[in-house]
């Protein structure tokens, strides 16, 4: 997919713009979007940190183009941990990928899958989350993953209730993705939640637009960006800096205990 796909069709780019834009409100700054599609694409990185002025917000990105981006110009904050130097404004992703799957246990699900997004910051913590529950609760790991999309929970899903037909809960990386989960659960014949529960992450429309609701992780997005604008606004960041902002649950339909 596209850049300008991701940005036009994934609800956390939306959401960053949103934190960024409560805090230029009235500044005489001026906001640039700028997208990379090649993670190998060094020169649109040097392109970019020639244009920054105030600084940059990094919503996303590979640690070596993060990296790069910083030697250019050192005035970047990421909204993922990349590199030690690259200061970081971030969401708890593995405690938060952990709470979830025990509110599943709590709720006395046994079965506990997960489909994880791609080998990145956010998916692997996320992953690295859910497999330190089942760990703890001494639960199998039944899990498959890909990328942060509606058709990588629609396929994950199907292909672990393939697998495993007794599961009866899932832990799905982001909102898109359980979405795409709970098409392919209920395609089955199985209902949610009596049947499987299902817990996302992000708290993006998705999940309030999903049928039904999705319980999820709810990600601050907004207020990171926005803390990360004020950084860069209020002056130099130190290399290496790094703010950590809690992940809620926030429970809907999808995981409603039944009576």
């Amino acid at each position: 997919m596209s850049a300008v796909g991701w940005i036009s069709s994934h609800p956390y780019y939306s959401r960053v713009l949103a934190g960024i834009m409560t805090v230029l409100d009235g500044r005489d700054v001026q906001l640039r979007i700028h997208t990379v599609t090649n993670p190998d694409d060094v020169e649109a990185v040097d392109a970019i940190a020639r244009r920054v002025s105030v600084g940059a917000v990094l919503a996303d990105g590979p640690p070596t183009l993060a990296s790069r981006l910083h030697q250019q110009c050192r005035r970047v904050v990421s909204l993922v941990a990349t590199s030690r130097s690259v200061p970081a404004v971030e969401a708890d992703n593995a405690d938060g990928a952990y709470a979830a799957v025990q509110y599943l246990h709590q709720l006395g699900r046994r079965r506990i899958a997960a489909v994880h997004g791609p080998d990145d910051t956010c998916g692997i913590s996320r992953r690295s989350g859910y497999r330190r529950a089942v760990d703890e609760f001494g639960l199998p790991d039944l899990s498959t993953g890909g990328g942060f999309r509606r058709e990588v929970g629609f396929d994950g899903a199907r292909e672990l209730l393939d697998l495993h037909p007794d599961i009866d809960a899932m832990f799905v990386a982001c909102d898109l993705m359980a979405a795409g989960a709970v098409q392919a659960i209920t395609a089955t014949g199985r209902r949610v939640p009596q049947d499987v529960s299902v817990v996302g992450f992000d708290d993006s429309i998705a999940a309030v637009c999903a049928n039904p609701p999705l319980s999820t992780m709810r990600m601050p997005v907004e207020d990171m960006a926005s803390t990360a604008t004020r950084l860069l606004l209020d002056g130099p960041v130190p290399a290496g800096y790094r703010q950590r902002f809690p992940v809620e649950l926030i429970v809907r339909e999808s995981t409603a205990p039944q009576p």
